[in-house]
């Protein structure tokens, strides 16, 4: 979709390169993401007291009740993978909170980011795998009946590709589809505040995606950790 100004297109229009960012406006916008990520995250450590202010007390509920689910979901040994699956949830949902900025682009609405993201969560459940259970890991495949251990291993490959498939549309259909309707009402009716309501709803689809990437890998990473049946 076209978008009549962002703001990392004027930046790089600076430097000559205003064609290259006005084609590629979701890698621009998730070095941005990444960027605010690493600040939030420097001025949160600096900020950390014993005696706990409004905001630092808001995180750790989010960060620490984020962590127990997780464990809840996955045991203990998946609390080794919530540093992973935390930045994830935090740059899916900054990344989709973008788009209701303007003059931002979601990263999250191209299904470059939505691919690479799914392929790094999926790709990580299966080195915890490994990790857990060495060449064993294999029997995750194979099935329980020796005769048909070929027919499974066909399915169980085909089905863990479509994680990745099943995640990166899921990502980038609902971001982009949100990114459609807001723009369409921005140029039929944008003095009108009409897209407001849209927007609005977007902030709960925001939320809703980045819960949606942060559970089904939690549900793959406990799958693998768990002994073949």
């Amino acid at each position: 979709m076209e978008h009549p100004w962002l703001f990392m297109t004027s930046i790089f229009k600076m430097f000559g390169l205003e064609e290259w960012a006005g084609a590629h406006p979701h890698v621009t916008y998730m070095w941005v993401a990444m960027v605010v990520l690493v600040i939030l995250g420097w001025l949160g450590g600096k900020s950390v007291s014993i005696v706990p202010k409004t905001a630092q007390n808001v995180f750790e509920l989010v960060i620490s009740g984020l962590e127990e689910f997780m464990v809840g979901i996955a045991g203990e040994e998946g609390r080794k993978s919530y540093p992973l699956l935390l930045t994830v949830f935090l740059f899916v949902l900054l990344g989709n909170l973008f788009g209701l900025v303007p003059g931002f682009y979601p990263p999250t609405a191209s299904i470059n980011t939505s691919f690479a993201l799914a392929v790094i969560v999926v790709s990580w459940s299966h080195v915890i795998g490994l990790k857990m259970h060495g060449i064993k890991y294999v029997k995750h495949f194979l099935g329980p009946v020796p005769a048909l251990m070929p027919l499974f291993l066909i399915i169980e490959i085909i089905g863990h590709l479509a994680r990745v498939l099943s995640l990166s549309l899921r990502l980038f259909g609902n971001m982009m589809g949100h990114e459609l309707v807001v723009g369409i009402l921005l140029m039929l009716a944008g003095s009108f505040l009409v897209p407001l309501p849209i927007m609005a709803m977007g902030i709960l689809v925001s939320l809703i995606q980045a819960i949606v990437f942060f559970l089904l890998p939690t549900m793959y990473i406990a799958g693998a950790i768990e002994e073949a049946h």
